[in-house]
């Protein structure tokens, strides 16, 4: 199978049920901003920590499967959703993070070490996401909802990695000057 179809060329993309559709259409928007995320988590790794490179690939995964529920608007039973369970597992990564963590007491400068510094990329990637889905929601009926609160909780999964891949590299954080 060639990569190339020439069936886009005319800017227009078929969705997961063969509906063809532009590549500026809000679903396109928002599963392809969820891609870019996606690519990000993958630049980070490996961050040379393998629970964290094991909960990046994780994350992964998840991201593969919001693209898949976006880019169905008439999902089946069996067609690939996000679930709460997702984010359940998203969850206790802040958790386990937060216990090796010292509490955030202000806000912090998206910087840091390589990988924590790419994790913070990703974060704010992550909410220009969201922010893509939520405009999808309010536009299209049958959004899944709980992939719009998987990116929410995901970035902030990201931010509490960032902040753990610091510590761990000896990155002190630092607040902004006001």
């Amino acid at each position: 199978m060639t990569i190339y179809t020439g069936r886009g060329d005319q800017g227009q993309t078929d969705l997961r049920t063969m509906e063809r559709v532009s590549k500026d259409s809000q679903r396109i928007e928002a599963y392809g901003t969820v891609d870019e995320v996606n690519a990000l988590v993958g630049v980070v790794r490996p961050t040379g920590h393998d629970d964290i490179d094991d909960d990046l690939r994780t994350i992964q995964n998840h991201l593969h499967i919001v693209q898949a529920d976006f880019a169905n608007p008439s999902p089946d039973d069996d067609d690939p959703r996000i679930i709460e369970t997702h984010v359940e597992e998203i969850e206790a990564m802040i958790d386990a993070a937060d216990e090796e963590l010292a509490p955030l007491e202000s806000f912090i400068l998206p910087s840091g070490s390589e990988p924590g510094a790419k994790l913070h990329h990703a974060r704010a990637v992550c909410r220009r996401a969201e922010r893509r889905c939520v405009s999808l929601a309010a536009a299209e009926a049958g959004v899944n909802g709980t992939a719009i609160i998987y990116l929410n909780r995901l970035s902030d999964t990201l931010f509490t990695l960032a902040r753990l891949v610091n510590k761990r590299e000896g990155v002190r954080e630092e607040s902004p000057e006001y």
